[in-house]
């Protein structure tokens, strides 16, 4: 799929063929709106690579299709900078739409520039790009000779205003077409805004002065709206505790910060954080896993969420406040005075100590589980202390997913990703790796995986190795599809499906030229921390036999949810 038509041969004695077409003009916008460009080369985007790669544009190829989509996903949410991802029509759109959906889930803004069908109409292995699209929620717009540079520009302004992604089709036969007279496009409709109410702040203020037991939740569009540290400056007033979602970890870098609400919260964390008796939520979902299946706060917990997005719903008894969250926070903050008596901090010490914030695994700190494999939580844990500090914890989806963020410390929320989780999708974490290596190349990237997601994104194992500066590969192996085992083999479905045959990832690393080992003790881990002393640059692969005996939390609470 890496032909080259012969009109592209013959166009002009003195322009190269890939200049002063449609697709060029596409790509000098890309160039000037993007960091990056991740993509996998075909018929339906050959110009438009060509044009940036001859001038010295960034770009990384991917070996699989899903995973272009996947690298501008973790890009993005490593560095908060848009960028792009490309594939060629066909197989090669539909290929990226498993990652493409993930992205429209998650919220996170990329363009995708595709080939598409010509514009005289299909062949006969063409497809509706636009309405599998529409029917994974996201918006396509199509560059001609008139609208070229003004419809990518537009793709970006809408990615960026709608915190989604955009795809820019390319027809296969405008693509090396000239340009003709710009065709003006209507002015983007401006975002609405959500001021906030006085009344509603009054409420809320009245709320938080009145409780003894505050705590303030904040998700992800905490960090959007850039209100993190006016949303910290409130909490120590009152003498809050914080929590965050998994995608704002450590947004508040408070020492009097719980941790990850939802599955991943540890126990005793969860055990202090029950006690609140008003919780502000502000920008976060609360979705089903982030309320632990809606067990996280008691009944009697007065609840309010403060959101500019519509109110899906998933706490009903919480009072919801829908209004821009910045200037909502810095009104309360205008509105709050500072606690003059005893807080819920003065009464609760021990949130801020060393032992409270420790990664020591008090849940089960046991070596080996009960069949004789290695216990996930004492392998992880030990893996925050062995770990450069200054590292990016990258998660494909899967059973596993229950450790890291137990376990694993990053400093900030730009260095927790979780790519998969939004579409329930395995098989992203090479991919999406790879991205967060290009974007943070500074730090340590640490890629997390199952066996059943290793598998299925193999294609991807070597451009994560390309793409890494210096980087661990983590696969915890259990030799099955833990969810399913956890989830559907303790009701009495047979198992056969659900188990794996054992895989060396450490041998598949080592013949594609990355050095390590199979982990079946704790001392194991001696030769990473062996390698990370003494290696400046390279990729280190662990593959840990974790026992299939030991069930993430967040597991346990739903099976129990779901009965």
């Amino acid at each position: 799929m890496t032909s080259t038509s012969t009109e592209d041969l013959t166009v002009g004695e003195t322009r190269l063929p890939d200049e002063g077409h449609v697709a060029a003009i596409v790509a000098d916008v890309v160039a000037e709106r993007a960091g990056h460009l991740f993509g996998l080369m075909g018929n339906g985007n050959v110009h438009l690579i060509s044009r940036l790669t001859r001038r010295g544009f960034p770009f990384t190829s991917a070996r699989h299709e899903s995973a272009t989509v996947a690298m501008a996903d973790g890009y993005y949410r490593a560095t908060g900078n848009i960028a792009a991802a490309t594939t060629t029509y066909g197989a090669g759109f539909t290929n990226a739409y498993t990652t493409l959906a993930e992205a429209r889930i998650a919220r996170i803004p990329l363009v995708l520039v595709v080939g598409d069908a010509p514009s005289t109409g299909p062949r006969p292995f063409d497809i509706d790009q636009a309405k599998a699209a529409e029917a994974a929620g996201v918006v396509t717009l199509v560059a001609r000779p008139g609208n070229a540079e003004a419809i990518t520009h537009r793709a970006f302004d809408l990615a960026r205003q709608t915190v989604q992604p955009v795809v820019l089709a390319i027809p296969y036969d405008l693509a090396a077409a000239p340009p003709s007279e710009a065709e003006p496009l209507e002015p983007l409709p401006a975002k609405q805004a959500w001021p906030a109410d006085p009344a509603d702040l009054d409420r809320v203020t009245s709320l938080l002065a009145a409780a003894k037991q505050p705590l303030i939740l904040g998700g992800r569009g905490v960090l959007l709206a850039d209100a993190a540290a006016p949303l910290r400056e409130l909490g120590d007033r009152l003498g809050a505790l914080f929590m965050t979602s998994v995608m704002a970890v450590n947004a508040f870098n408070s020492p009097w910060d719980v941790g990850i609400a939802g599955g991943f919260t540890r126990r005793h964390r969860l055990d202090i954080a029950r006690q609140a008796d008003v919780v502000l939520v502000v920008g976060a979902s609360q979705n089903l896993f982030q309320t632990r299946y809606g067990t996280l706060f008691p009944a009697t917990t007065t609840i309010i969420r403060v959101d500019n997005e519509p109110n899906p719903g998933n706490i009903r008894a919480a009072e919801y406040v829908r209004a821009d969250i910045r200037p909502f926070v810095e009104g309360l903050l205008a509105r709050a005075a500072t606690a003059t008596t005893g807080t819920w901090r003065d009464r609760a010490p021990e949130v801020a100590s060393p032992e409270f914030r420790s990664s020591r695994p008090s849940e089960d700190p046991e070596e080996f589980g009960p069949d004789g494999r290695l216990n996930p939580r004492a392998v992880v844990s030990a893996l925050d202390r062995i770990l450069p500090a200054e590292r990016s914890v990258v998660m494909d989806g899967g059973h596993f997913i229950g450790w890291a963020p137990m376990y694993l410390s990053v400093p900030d929320p730009h260095a927790m990703i979780l790519v998969g989780t939004a579409f329930q999708s395995i098989g992203m974490g090479f991919g999406s790796a790879a991205g967060v290596s290009v974007g943070r190349p500074e730090r340590t990237t640490v890629l997390v995986s199952g066996d059943g997601g290793g598998l299925m994104g193999l294609s991807d194992f070597e451009t994560f190795l390309r793409a890494t500066r210096k980087g661990v590969i983590v696969v915890l192996n259990d030799s099955a599809y833990g969810a399913e085992l956890h989830q559907y083999a303790v009701k009495g479905l047979h198992d056969q499906a659900m188990l794996i045959d054992e895989v060396d990832f450490a041998a598949v690393g080592r013949a594609l030229g990355a050095p390590g080992v199979k982990v079946r003790t704790m001392a194991d881990l001696q030769a990473l921390e062996d390698w990370l002393a003494s290696s400046e640059e390279g990729v280190f692969v662990l593959d840990v036999a974790i026992s299939q005996k030991v069930v993430a939390e967040y597991m346990t609470e739903s099976v129990a949810a779901r009965g």
